[in-house]
């Protein structure tokens, strides 16, 4: 292999300009990260059971998801999480290397299967299948200084301005609402639910059947009677939007003409869907969005996406709020690959200094320096080719390389630049002769401080 490139080279030159483009391409490509990502990939399904207690939750949603999921390929454990205000999340750890798109692919095909066994309640409300890590990147804060924008009306509008476009950005792999929307609050009061011989479930049923969209159909639509000229769609205000109209809703009617409605019974208030999550920032009723990065999200590019989105939808924001990120890990990862690359450069400058130092001759110093880039570029091409990314690991683990790429170098330079003084030889004569004596220590050198790196 040596006597092939020595007797070529423009054609080592052409490689190692080829390695050192694949490398520069590469470096753009690579997902940004603190540290790689050593844990098995995980799915998380996520349910609520509104009412339900975290015992009801786990007997009849949990565990029913449970059994479907056992056989699923690649899957190594799974664990399950039941809360009291009737939310709960199942996490799947699958073996390092399964593809979390094809592990997302097969959870959701056998939760379709669980989902017909599932209570009523916990379809409508929908069951969801992410893939993320479980680390978050960063917080997005927003808070307003009219007190009219109290945190739910803060949350309403987080939820549904802001969270769905920051779901859309490259890299973002959930956008959690640590806040509430708004909702219908029904407070059934049970001492006049009891005088009226009423009970809970006559309430629900009620809702559920004078709160419902229904399709009312058409006027003269076809086959029409002879000389109709004119159709029309009729429109049913179905879906009750107010407290009035939800107060009007009829439980029971009586024979003599009364009625007992809804507002009989009941406080109705529009007021937030849940109240489990409250946030504050510096003491101030506020409501937060927690980003969390999707498995081969790139941390730096993903951070700056929000920020540049947060700043885009500040044009749109009511007068008086402001966001601000209190919370951003993407900073100490960019702190902490600039460090590493400082110490890069700093060990490729003090390796060009100690070889001038002791070869004395610019021309041998700078052969083993130009070997340092042309590897390192070729490492990235490397690390994105066995889906690697750009840590704190790898990084350090380049530094400590250089010192193997420049002592194979040096003993190289040393042995050709000798058998040129003391035999006379052209430099393509010493290399071949230099290279024939040599080769089998320098393989042996790497491999043993591979070895010991190992």
């Amino acid at each position: 292999m040596a006597k092939f490139f020595i007797e070529r080279p423009i054609f080592a030159w052409v490689i190692a300009l080829f390695v050192m483009v694949l490398g520069s391409v590469a470096i753009t490509q690579l997902p940004i990260a603190q540290y790689p990502p050593v844990a098995p990939p995980s799915i998380v399904v996520s349910t609520a059971y509104p009412g339900a207690s975290a015992q009801t939750l786990e007997d009849s949603v949990l565990s029913v998801i449970e059994r479907e999921m056992n056989g699923s390929p690649g899957l190594i454990y799974m664990e399950s999480v039941a809360q009291a205000d009737g939310s709960g999340n199942l996490t799947l750890s699958f073996q390092p290397g399964t593809n979390p798109e094809l592990a997302q692919v097969d959870v959701q095909n056998r939760l379709s299967r669980a989902t017909p066994r599932l209570p009523a309640a916990v379809t409508q409300q929908g069951v969801r299948v992410d893939k993320s890590r479980s680390n978050f990147l960063l917080f997005a804060i927003l808070s307003s200084d009219d007190p009219a924008w109290d945190p739910v009306a803060l949350g309403d509008y987080a939820s549904r301005n802001v969270v769905p476009e920051l779901q859309r950005l490259p890299g973002v792999g959930q956008a959690q609402l640590f806040g509430t929307e708004r909702a219908m609050r029904i407070w059934i009061d049970p001492a006049k639910l009891l005088s009226y011989k009423l009970s809970a479930a006559d309430v629900n049923a009620a809702i559920r059947a004078q709160n419902a969209q229904v399709s009312a159909g058409e006027i003269g639509s076809l086959p029409n009677v002879a000389g109709q000229g004119i159709a029309a769609t009729v429109v049913v205000n179905g879906q009750l939007s107010s407290v009035e109209q939800f107060g009007r809703i009829l439980l029971r009617a009586n024979p003599d003409g009364s009625a007992v409605r809804l507002k009989d019974v009941a406080r109705i208030e529009l007021g937030g869907q849940a109240y489990a999550t409250s946030a504050r920032l510096n003491g101030k009723p506020s409501t937060g969005i927690g980003v969390q990065l999707s498995p081969s999200g790139n941390a730096l590019a993903t951070a700056e996406a929000v920020r540049a989105k947060m700043h885009e939808l500040e044009k749109f924001f009511p007068a008086g709020m402001q966001w601000k990120i209190p919370y951003d890990s993407s900073r100490f990862i960019k702190i902490s690959i600039e460090q590493v690359a400082k110490t890069l450069v700093e060990a490729v400058a003090l390796v060009f200094l100690v070889m001038f130092l002791f070869l004395q001759n610019w021309r041998y110093t700078l052969i083993p320096t130009i070997v340092v880039p042309v590897a390192l570029l070729g490492t990235f091409a490397a690390l994105l080719a066995l889906g690697f990314s750009i840590n704190v690991l790898t990084m350090f683990g380049m530094v400590l390389v250089i010192g193997i790429v420049v002592d194979d170098a040096i003993v190289v330079v040393e042995n050709v630049e000798r058998i040129m003084s003391e035999e006379g030889l052209s430099p393509p004569q010493a290399t071949r002769k230099a290279m024939r004596q040599i080769s089998g220590a320098i393989v042996g050198i790497t491999v043993v401080l591979i070895s010991v790196f190992v």
